[in-house]
């Protein structure tokens, strides 16, 4: 464990936060999924659901700085870098997995199909496969990190920023909603418009390699060894600019979809297909977030508080945040459930317009507090309190 002397202060705030964020954002989908997939009952819910996930969708994306920042390049062989990572992350998500499993759904089902993918009902695990993926290339690339230069480091981050575009391309080109073509992923999805050399015989177009979230791991290293912090006058005229524009594209492209695709009208329903293309701009490899999680590292840099709530409060929980993102759902989906019964849903609710970004809000905060405190609890249990928390 990290001497806290020698611990980046800003990183455990940044986590802190960026905890509370992915809390947020799942706080905000029952207002706008449902049903048999896409479910928005009413105007004002699109707004709210627009706002509140919009504002905080930089959250995984600063997950990944943080490990960029501390891990990369390497500090250690391959081999025992893997074996850390193993221990640490894939444990605690083994045993969460099969939490779950039994949580929802069909046990003997879902314990069968944990062998191929995550249970889709807990669909916030994508993101341990996903890290996972980016903690193997990590020992590739560390020879590389270690001596390239600025100037090449902006070329490469300049080629990924562009293809944060790609998302949108794909959107404003492809008309034919129900079109079934490759993804830069490679994953089969509805609405995506083959560009630079894909087709449905070949997913590895020209942008595949260099697309996706390891455009965070190279933008971690490039605030590691060439971003000074600046001053606050200096470092609010490049953050403030990044979140408004991105800001702008996350919120604005998630309402122009609901009203182009529904017309204005409410509720607006469908299948998943198109809660899907609602968050085209949501997805975390598209510019506006992008731009959001520079402007947010940006900030937390400038933070140095390392006193009293900082030792008692912001570190604790910044050590449990992995368990914390793990075991959330389980209490967050019954403190839903609670404020809705209990207040009612949008417009008809107790509170009239401000039901929505109420229930979202103390969702989010109420679910964060006990699992702060369960998950603190369960690391300082003995020989097993690092495998259940991380």
């Amino acid at each position: 464990m990290q001497n806290n002397r020698q611990r980046e202060v800003w990183i455990d705030w940044m986590r802190v936060v960026a905890c509370f964020m992915v809390m947020l954002v799942h706080s905000t989908e029952p207002f706008y999924l449902g049903g048999d997939g896409a479910q928005i009952l009413i105007e004002s819910d699109a707004w709210w659901s627009a706002f509140f996930d919009s504002f905080v969708r930089m959250c995984v994306p600063l997950f990944l700085i943080a490990s960029s920042y501390l891990q990369f390049p390497l500090h250690y062989s391959a081999g025992q870098f893997l074996r850390k990572r193993a221990i640490r992350i894939l444990v605690p998500f083994a045993i969460w997995s099969v939490v779950y499993a039994f949580y929802w759904g069909e046990p003997v089902e879902n314990l069968q199909g944990l062998l191929l993918n995550f249970n889709y009902a807990a669909g916030h695990l994508w993101f341990v496969y996903m890290l996972v993926g980016v903690y193997i290339l990590m020992p590739m690339l560390s020879a590389w990190a270690e001596k390239v230069s600025k100037r090449e480091l902006q070329v490469y981050l300049g080629i990924w920023f562009f293809t944060t575009l790609i998302p949108i391309f794909r959107d404003w080109l492809d008309t034919n909603t129900m079109a079934l073509t490759y993804g830069a992923t490679g994953l089969p999805r509805q609405a995506l418009f083959p560009l630079w050399g894909e087709a449905s015989w070949n997913t590895y177009g020209t942008f595949y390699y260099i697309c996706g979230m390891i455009g965070y791991l190279l933008l971690g290293l490039y605030f590691r060894r060439f971003v000074t912090v600046a001053s606050w006058g200096k470092t609010l005229a490049v953050a403030f600019p990044c979140w408004v524009v991105g800001f702008g594209i996350t919120f604005g492209g998630f309402l122009r979809r609901v009203y182009e695709m529904d017309g204005g009208s409410f509720p607006a329903l469908g299948g998943l297909d198109k809660a899907v293309r609602w968050e085209t701009t949501w997805t975390y490899d598209t510019l506006g977030v992008a731009l959001m999680t520079v402007a947010f590292v940006l900030l937390f840099r400038k933070i140095t508080a390392s006193g009293w709530f900082y030792q008692h409060v912001v570190l604790p929980v910044s050590k449990a945040s992995y368990g914390m993102y793990l075991a959330h759902m389980v209490v967050l989906s019954v403190v839903s459930e609670m404020w809705i019964s209990n207040l009612g849903r949008a417009e008809e609710g107790l509170l009239g317009v401000w039901t929505t970004p109420v229930e979202i809000i103390g969702t989010a905060i109420v679910s964060y507090c006990i699992v702060a405190c369960c998950m603190i609890l369960v690391q300082r249990i003995p020989l097993i309190g690092k495998y259940l928390a991380g």
